[in-house]
């Protein structure tokens, strides 16, 4: 059982049910995780408006490989889950794919050198090496995306960290976190 409430939709603060029912409509249900951010209106809403922005920020693959590397790097079990479903169904990523992105990395060469450094990234807290940011760059990655890779980075390890404080209710297919690929 979760940490921190999570509201059914007619008990969420009034300022995030707009959010929440636009949620609703897209995904026709509201996951544990949009409930539990809802909460807080300010946190609900600026985690949609930084998830809507990165939705622009390279390709949907690329974003579902990066946000697995990060989830099992930080070992959150609902995240892992989601991205799991999500790479499965939204982003069409084989069981192999998926597999391999948890383990950090990737079958498709420009995509390993992206979910490489956003697990680096992610595992050293940013401190990544010179060798580091030139690998992903030779592979092709301006620094634009460098930035936006960064962006998806802090934007998945919010929502592990939140999920691990809150233990939030898994409510997608469980994955198992020591499973690493």
């Amino acid at each position: 059982m979760s940490r921190i409430a999570i509201p059914t939709l007619d008990m969420s603060p009034a300022d995030s049910r707009p959010v929440l029912d636009a949620v609703n409509q897209q995904l026709g249900s509201v996951p544990n995780l949009f409930r539990l951010l809802g909460n807080s209106p300010a946190a609900l809403k600026a985690y949609t408006s930084a998830n809507g922005a990165l939705t622009k920020a390279l390709d949907v693959k690329t974003r579902e490989r990066i946000a697995l590397a990060v989830a099992q790097v930080n070992g959150c079990g609902y995240c892992l889950a989601a991205h799991t479903y999500l790479a499965t169904n939204l982003a069409k990523l084989p069981p192999e794919e998926i597999a391999r992105n948890r383990a950090g990395g990737s079958t498709d060469a420009k995509a390993d050198a992206a979910v490489r450094f956003a697990a680096k990234v992610t595992a050293e807290r940013g401190k990544v090496s010179d060798a580091d940011l030139a690998a992903v760059r030779n592979a092709g990655f301006s620094d634009a995306q460098v930035v936006e890779i960064v962006a998806l980075v802090a934007e998945n390890v919010f929502t592990n960290f939140l999920n691990e404080v809150a233990q939030t209710d898994v409510d997608f297919p469980v994955v198992d976190v020591a499973q690493a690929a």
